[in-house]
């Protein structure tokens, strides 16, 4: 069986979400959700104010459209990263919350996938063609957390 998710008011997974009010504590800040660390790291090399700006974003929503403005440049190197940041984060964010942790976990062996009709890179897409990162991810997170548990 496939595990789909999307958004956050999915009473069961929807903590696989990255709008999802679990918050994470990654290179020396406090960061309200994984969605205000992801859209931050665009910017922390080349505008620290604005990367700023989106940590401190009332809500994940407005932390993702502040880092779609390209009137502040980010990363030249973003799209060789982004997958790594996003890895980073996901995974702190089930190493430090074990009620989201035990849900991960139990979802075994099936298969995770961001059901996002619009989004053909981190979801599935509209037509199911999409690349799924973000499920791909949680699947290399939960194996990872697997692992560290069993040694």
């Amino acid at each position: 069986m496939t595990i789909y998710f999307y958004g956050c008011q999915d009473e069961t997974y929807g903590c696989f979400s990255n709008f999802s009010d679990y918050g994470i504590e990654l290179d020396g800040a406090w960061w309200p959700t994984t969605e205000h660390y992801f859209q931050a790291q665009k910017f922390v090399r080349t505008d620290a104010d604005w990367a700023e700006k989106i940590r401190l974003a009332r809500t994940p929503g407005e932390a993702k459209q502040r880092g779609g403005n390209r009137s502040h440049p980010i990363c030249s190197d973003w799209n060789v990263v982004r997958d790594e940041v996003m890895r980073r984060a996901v995974r702190k964010k089930f190493e430090t919350h074990e009620e989201i942790r035990a849900v991960l976990l139990a979802t075994g062996e099936e298969e995770i996938v961001e059901n996002a009709p619009r989004d053909y890179y981190w979801g599935c897409g509209a037509t199911g063609t999409g690349k799924n990162m973000l499920g791909q991810i949680l699947m290399e997170v939960r194996e990872a957390l697997r692992s560290q548990s069993a040694s």
